[in-house]
This record gives structure tokens, C-alpha cells and sequence, in this order.
């Protein structure tokens, strides 16, 4: 069975910059597409960034410049490197792994940026 685990959240200060870290177990093949969404409260999930097994990248316009996201195909990781944080990227971070015909999810991890 596929788990996804996630790791790297806390609490940092604007300007600050923080990991995440998400870890698949259980899996043989590589999924498509790795990434993270976020949450905060009162607001709808975003879309942060996602990465294909080939290397292409997506991010939201509000982290481009600040955030970077990378894969190690071979271990089935992904990270996200979030620089020049800002309170506005206070949320709840899921990672995500699709193929084909599933995604799985992360169990989540905070985020918190103090101004």
C-alpha cells in the first residue's frame, strides 16, 4: 500500500525559509506527478507546485521566484524549497503523487509565517 509521508513544516518568520519533504512508501513504479497543494483557513485549496517524472515544473504564480520544487525518482521523493516566505503563505501543505489512474495524498503539514 502507497503512504506518503511528509515532513519539513514548522513555523519560521517572514523572510525565513522552510523544506518539505515527502516520502513515498509502498510503491515500485514512479508516479507521473509529484506536488503540493495548500490550504489555509477560510480559503480554497491552491496548487503550489508539481513536477513530472520527466522534470517539467508548475508553480503558482504567487510562489515563482520563491519556491522550488525537485524529485529523486529513484528514492520516490519530492521536496519543496520555500524561500522569502510571507504570512500569506501561512496554510496546511499536502503533497500529492498521481499516475494514471490515482493520486495519493500526504497527511499534511504546517506552515506558519510570522510577519
Amino acid at each position: 500500500q502507497v503512504q506518503l509521508v511528509e515532513s519539513g513544516g514548522g513555523s519560521v518568520q517572514a523572510g525565513g525559509s522552510l523544506r518539505l519533504s515527502c516520502a513515498a512508501s509502498g510503491s515500485t513504479f514512479v508516479f507521473n506527478t509529484m506536488g503540493w497543494y495548500r490550504q489555509a483557513p477560510g480559503k480554497q485549496r491552491e496548487l503550489v507546485a508539481t513536477m513530472t517524472s520527466g522534470g517539467s515544473t508548475n508553480y503558482a504564480d504567487s510562489v515563482k521566484g520563491r519556491f522550488t520544487i525537485s524529485r529523486d525518482n529513484a528514492e520516490n521523493t519530492a521536496y519543496l524549497q520555500m524561500n522569502s516566505l510571507k504570512p500569506e503563505d501561512t496554510a496546511v501543505y499536502y503533497c500529492f503523487a498521481r499516475t494514471f489512474i490515482t493520486t495519493y495524498w500526504g497527511q499534511g503539514t504546517q506552515v506558519t509565517v510570522s510577519s
